[in-house]
């Protein structure tokens, strides 16, 4: 008889996952993924890195690596966390990954005993959800507010809550709110987390993403007990289908990441992280980043522009700073993962909220995503939910 771990039973199909397959026709206008917009990823400058990586180290980038990745990219991904998110971090403290993903997976698997409580956002990224649910954590919800996580709910849950093994975060351009923490707030999180003495995940995928306001220091460039494992990724700034992203933390960490990856997949692979190497040394990745940005900014606009022209007041969104998101939250009475069977009817979709929320519940919101669509699509999107959405009130 054929029996599977019982880890497995906390495991589902991710309701984008299924949306996705909806939106993969054509006539669908999808605000449903995450993803990049590929007419930006740098192809022939990729191929040009691809062809010099080939015929200046072809054999070593066919062959086995380290564990860590490939100590090349590592440096040059330190010196990018230094200069853009304050940073001060070395080689020996940044491992590579198959996405940042797959460090939400190692993570859970380096903390996580059943029963034990993981701490996450209300609403929280639905990724992460599903990375830590084989390893049957319990989940505590931070509530949140326009500002992000809210300071005195966590300090509250902290002091009433046993067994809390690890906090998950994203204060950067959140998936999936779009919300961004305020310095205040990121400083008093670093006190209270120093006091309790709490791993600390920051995913940061849409940092460099930001189309107004001031950068801000991220969590790790304020850690000074070694608390916090920072996720990054080339996903959202060059191509996603090189599955390179890296986890930056102290050494007691990398030491576990490091046993798992090996036991898990031997090491990341060689060639991506060469060819990516190589390209940053050829190109501007900053520049490129910006003209990421400039796209992203105004496709925002457009949708934000549009749902203020079309929604019905009954409609509260999010007016993001930067990222790929923005967040509705509809009247309690509506379920938006009924009323998305509605939308698909109108060739127009989203992802309904409720997967967003660890432990269920506030099935009236939905999260759009700006970053794949041209200008018209945008808004002749936005019109049809617009319409759904009258349709549904009372």
């Amino acid at each position: 008889m054929v029996e599977f771990a019982k880890g497995m039973e906390n495991l589902k199909a991710s309701d984008i996952r299924e949306i996705l397959k909806v939106t993969a026709m054509p006539e669908i206008i999808s605000f449903a993924g995450g993803l990049p917009a590929p007419e930006l990823f740098p192809v022939e400058k990729i191929k040009e890195a691809t062809d010099i990586v080939l015929e200046e180290a072809g054999r070593q980038a066919l062959q086995y690596g380290i564990t860590e990745g490939y100590p090349k990219l590592r440096e040059q991904i330190a010196e990018r966390l230094y200069a853009n998110n304050g940073i001060k971090t070395s080689v020996e403290n940044i491992t590579l990954v198959a996405g940042s993903q797959q460090g939400l997976d190692f993570i859970g698997k380096m903390f996580i005993d059943p029963g034990d409580v993981v701490l996450m956002e209300s609403p929280s990224y639905l990724g992460a959800i599903n990375a830590f649910q084989p390893y049957s954590p319990t989940y505590a919800e931070v509530p949140t507010d326009d500002n992000g996580l809210i300071m005195e709910e966590l300090e509250k849950i902290l002091a009433t809550t046993d067994r809390v093994k690890l906090i998950y975060v994203i204060p950067d351009f959140q998936n999936p709110s779009g919300r961004t923490w305020p310095l205040e707030r990121r400083k008093k999180f670093m006190e209270i987390i120093t006091r309790y003495e709490i791993p600390v995940i920051e995913d940061n995928p849409y940092g460099e993403l930001r189309y107004s306001g001031d950068f801000l220091p991220s969590l790790k460039s304020m850690d000074t007990k070694g608390l916090v494992l920072y996720l990054g990724t080339f996903s959202k700034i060059l191509a996603p289908g090189y599955r390179i992203g890296w986890i930056c933390a102290h050494e007691r960490y990398l030491e576990k990441l490091n046993l798992i990856a090996q036991a898990a997949v031997l090491q990341t692979a060689t060639i991506s992280p060469m060819i990516i190497s190589k390209y940053i040394e050829l190109n501007d990745l900053d520049a490129h980043v910006a003209e990421i940005r400039a796209v992203y900014k105004h496709r925002c606009d457009v949708m934000i522009g549009a749902m203020k022209e079309y929604f019905p007041p009954e409609a509260k969104f999010t007016i993001p700073d930067g990222g790929l998101f923005t967040w509705v939250e509809l009247p309690d009475y509506i379920d938006t993962k009924k009323m998305a069977a509605e939308a698909i009817e109108q060739k127009v979709a989203y992802v309904p909220g409720a997967g967003f929320f660890p432990n269920g519940g506030n099935d009236h919101c939905m999260r759009l995503n700006y970053s794949c669509m041209p200008d018209e699509r945008i808004v002749e999107g936005i019109k049809r939910l617009a319409q759904v959405i009258k349709n549904n009130l009372r």
